[in-house]
Parts: structure tokens; sequence; C-alpha cells
């Protein structure tokens, strides 16, 4: 039987823990997550757990948040003034918002604070500081 190489699209089932045991995402009861190994598209430690399996194979990684999405950074937590808000905004802390770079990149970002003149967003990714657990499960090599 085949197994999964660098270049393959493949598809997977998935279940993202935390070392607390909280599940953070799956796929299970959905469908499976498609990529190509290598592409870059997803995270690299995750790509790489599933070179080698053959179709049906589970494997069970963690990534050090060094290798995921990094430490948490206090200076990404920034405050934003009312009048670099829209104007329809009701601020509620919690609240997503989305926000395009110069070079056309999206970053979501969450209202951590508000503020009578503004509110404080939280940059970081909402996994940031975190070691992932997965539990990967190849379906099958397309």
């Amino acid at each position: 039987m085949a197994t999964a190489k660098i270049g393959d699209t493949v598809r997977v089932h998935y279940t993202g823990t935390l070392n607390n045991g909280k599940q953070f995402d799956t796929s299970i009861g959905g469908e499976p997550l498609e990529f190509t190994i290598g592409d870059g598209t997803i995270l690299e430690k995750f790509e790489e757990a599933v070179i080698g399996l053959e179709p049906g194979e589970t494997v069970n990684i963690n990534i050090p948040a060094e290798e995921a999405y990094g430490p948490r950074r206090d200076d990404l937590i920034i405050k934003i003034s009312n009048a670099n808000l829209p104007p329809d905004l009701n601020p509620e802390v919690g609240m997503k918002l989305h926000m395009q770079t110069a070079d056309n990149q999206v970053i979501a970002l969450k209202i951590v604070e508000v503020l009578p003149d503004g509110v404080m967003i939280d940059a970081n990714h909402e996994l940031a500081g975190e070691d992932l657990n997965f539990s990967i499960q190849l379906v099958e090599i397309l």
C-alpha cells in the first residue's frame, strides 16, 4: 500500500487538544482536512507527521508552542482609538475583528478591553503560547 510523501495531496481526520486536555478543533463529524504535504499551508510538524502513513493509520503528536503559533507576545496587545474603528461598531470584550495589512494579509484581532476613547486588542493567535497535541488519521492519498 502507498504511503504519504512530500507533494501528495492527502485527506486527514484530526483532533487537536491542549496539554490540559481541552479540545480546540476537530474534523471528526465533518469533512476531512485536505492539503498537499510540503506546500506550507498548515503547521510544518503536522505535515511531517503524515509523511510515511498509510491510509487508515493514525499518529499522535505534540507540537511545542515555539513550533506552532509561537509564544504570546505582549507587544501584540495594542490600543486602537475610536477614530480608527468603524463608526457603526459597538465594541464588546471578546469580539473578533479583522484587519488588513499593507501587504494585503488579514490579521485576526480580539477585543480584550473597551475604553472610553478606544479598545485594547490582542493580535496574538488564539493558540499562541500553547503546546498543541494532535491525533491524525490519514483517510486517503488523492
